[in-house]
């Protein structure tokens, strides 16, 4: 085992004067408002959506069902848990429903809305799903009234910091999350 320092910037974006309740999914697809009977669906995308990223490696609980399953209940039971900012992205069939994008929302000590994790199955990204899926979280803070938002995301993950950019994130600075990681 070894340590190693993971980049990651924290990017703030200022909700007032957006509007983000004008969410489109794409056709397909639809947003799913929390329910705690839907805590196992948000930590089985979660995992999907994580296991095989850098981001298992700077938090190993995502690459193990177990380990999301327990961070969704430690979310979920987070003084600011807000409901209103944690959804799922869902296709329906007639046979089955298929749980494809996860997003969760809470508000901070300081009054911030903070987002905790947007994850898409990876079979399902480059659709808009996370897009639209932050949209709603937004739009769940802006209900509540927050003023601000934000998130950390892995430098790396070039993917995710172009996205939050186009929705007009801006980093504010870079910390550095430090894990252990086994070498073979």
């Amino acid at each position: 085992m070894g340590l190693t320092y993971f980049k990651r910037f924290r990017m703030e974006l200022d909700l007032r004067g957006r509007d983000c309740s004008a969410v489109r999914f794409p056709d397909s697809f639809s947003a799913v408002a929390w329910d705690y009977s839907l805590l196992e669906a948000h930590a089985e995308v979660k995992h999907h959506s994580f296991r095989a990223e850098i981001d298992s490696n700077v938090f190993p609980c995502l690459g193990d069902y177990a380990g999301c399953v327990r961070l969704m209940e430690e979310i979920a039971s987070k003084p600011g848990f807000l409901p209103g900012a944690t959804w799922l992205a869902a296709s329906f069939r007639p046979d089955s429903t298929v749980f494809c994008g996860t997003v969760q929302g809470v508000i901070d000590r300081n009054g911030m809305g903070s987002i905790q994790n947007l994850g898409i199955a990876p079979e399902h990204r480059g659709r808009g799903l996370g897009t639209a899926l932050m949209m709603k979280a937004l739009a769940g803070f802006q209900q509540a009234g927050l003023r601000r938002a934000f998130l950390e995301v892995t430098a790396q993950n070039s993917g995710a910091v172009r996205l939050y950019k186009r929705l007009g994130f801006t980093r504010a600075r870079t910390v550095y999350k430090v894990s252990e990681v086994a070498y073979a």
